[in-house]
């Protein structure tokens, strides 16, 4: 009887165990994809950190990049070659080596027109010969990487971007399994065929349930994943979301989740926490669509709204009043866009023919299925009815058949929210460019694509000056998007339970050394 007592309570010890070891979290959505090359948002792009890794990856405190695939490297004089090293004992999670050719051979796949990758362009900032290739105008051997060796890999860039190691931990810069891409095709995310080289290897995907992972074993740095496995959840209604937290059910409720609604009692919570981050909310104008490819329209449209009694009595979560797209960052000064000024609305609108919204077409303004963007939408909706006399209507979409309407330009006024992908005010001007992938309005001004470009080949204070030129033609002369805040981070999870999270600028968490202490 002793040996069986004995027995269950080694099995109880160890399932406790086994529970500590997983965290549950509410992604918001179900993802697009799970390849790197195919992905968008932000749900994906937590799952993506989870389950694979590129050169660099980032630091859990700062968000900056750290090694990653690559222990080490070194930069040319002239700051436009970089040469790393890779880890010898880099393998996928089937045993695998990575080697410097399987990075070429993932990059090239990313720029390749046909693989379709929105954000292929975002190398292409930085690579030389990378934007040609993925816009069809050169060759894949003219892009400026190669494999120096089996462990060393070089990359050449367009001009001495400060920022270029900080990008590196960024999706799109991801080493993907080309032999299980060979092998499976386009089923090569499948649990049964996956293969990554992240902390985290999938195991389970059930469609609109939820997305499990689990330790890899085999990764570089496994002594420091702490966790046993991680489930996320497409929970797109933000108060269930936070009634399972509540319950126990969920672990930890990302900024994305957070339920407006309860805004007031979340800040009463000490699990509620609250921090700085590098990322803005706006409206896209999609600059091809009537009438809002008319400048005056746009401008009308975006200086109807007062944005501080947003902030204040309906998003209520800190958030700070924006007129420009790129938050202010060290070194960086904004542009000054268009601030709220309501006759000089009615001013504009009349101008461009529609006298207190007489004649004014009848639109559609986009979100994705989220109670926050509801919530953001009908007071745009109704601040527009009363101050322009003009009626829209909202149309809630689901996650991924909201982003194919936005990347094929059929819309008329889309919500968008955009997170910096580094901690530089590139990330958030690049998306504008005419060939950009994210450039879901369509804009197109020859003289702002010129001026992003040429601070690829700048640096400090003069490049920073060449970027404010290029974001006033964007936001003070042609008002691509209305933006309305800068975010804050907003996470539902308890620290004394956790630790090994840290808040930080981007709001991105690597999962390395998270465990639970409780």
């Amino acid at each position: 009887m002793k040996k069986i007592f004995v027995a269950l309570l080694v099995s109880v010890s160890l399932f406790g165990a086994f529970a500590d070891a997983s965290m549950i979290i509410n992604n918001g959505a179900e993802p697009q994809s799970l390849d790197p090359a195919l992905i968008q948002g932000v749900p994906e792009q937590r799952i993506n950190t989870a389950i694979f890794e590129g050169l660099l990856r980032y630091n859990p405190k700062t968000a900056l990049g750290e090694p990653g695939l690559a222990e080490s490297w070194t930069v040319s004089k002239d700051k436009l070659t970089y040469t790393f090293k890779l880890r010898a004992n880099a393998v996928w999670s089937d045993g695998t080596p990575i080697t410097a050719q399987t990075v070429v051979d993932s990059w090239l796949r990313s720029l390749d027109p046909a693989t379709g990758s929105e954000y292929a362009y975002m190398m292409g900032m930085v690579v030389k010969g990378a934007d040609d290739y993925n816009s069809g105008k050169g060759k894949k051997e003219d892009v400026a990487i190669k494999a120096v060796d089996d462990h060393t890999f070089q990359m050449t860039l367009v001009g001495p971007t400060p920022y270029a190691l900080d990008m590196l931990p960024h999706q799109a810069f991801d080493v993907v399994p080309m032999h299980a891409i060979a092998k499976y095709g386009k089923d090569w995310t499948k649990p049964e065929n996956f293969v990554g080289d992240g902390p985290y290897i999938v195991k389970e995907w059930k469609p609109q349930e939820q997305i499990t992972v689990v330790k890899n074993p085999k990764y570089w740095d496994a002594k420091s994943v702490l966790l046993d496995s991680i489930e996320f959840l497409p929970i797109d209604d933000n108060n269930t979301g936070y009634q399972k937290y509540k319950n126990g059910e969920i672990d930890w409720v990302t900024s994305s989740s957070i339920p407006v609604a309860n805004i007031d009692e979340l800040k009463l919570r000490k699990d509620y926490q609250v921090s700085p981050q590098v990322a803005t909310y706006y409206y896209i104008f999609n600059v091809t669509k009537k009438p809002v490819d008319d400048v005056r329209v746009r401008k009308a449209l975006s200086m109807a709204l007062n944005t501080k009694e947003l902030v204040d009595k309906v998003t209520k979560g800190g958030e700070l009043v924006a007129t420009s797209i790129a938050p202010a960052m060290p070194g960086y000064t904004p542009a000054k866009g268009n601030a709220y000024n309501e006759a000089a609305a009615k001013k504009l609108l009349a101008q461009a023919g529609y006298p207190d919204g007489k004649g004014f077409p009848k639109l559609t303004v986009i979100y994705n299925t989220n109670d926050t963007h509801k919530k953001i939408a009908e007071w745009v909706q109704q601040k527009w009815k009363t101050v322009l006399g003009i009626d829209v209507e909202l149309q809630n979409i689901e996650w991924k058949t909201f982003l194919d309407i936005r990347n094929k330009h059929d819309f008329v006024i889309s919500r968008a929210g955009w997170v910096g992908d580094y901690q530089d005010p590139n990330t958030f001007l690049d998306m504008f460019l005419k060939d950009s992938g994210n450039n879901n309005g369509a804009y197109n001004n020859p003289k702002y694509d010129d001026l992003v470009t040429k601070a690829a080949t700048q640096s400090g204070a003069e490049r920073f000056k060449t970027l404010n030129q290029a974001e006033e033609i964007l936001m003070t002369q042609d008002e691509a998007v209305a933006p309305l805040y800068f975010y804050v981070n907003q996470d539902l999870i308890d620290l004394t339970k956790w630790s090994g999270w840290y808040a930080n600028p981007l709001g991105i968490h690597s999962y390395v050394g998270i465990k639970k202490v409780k």
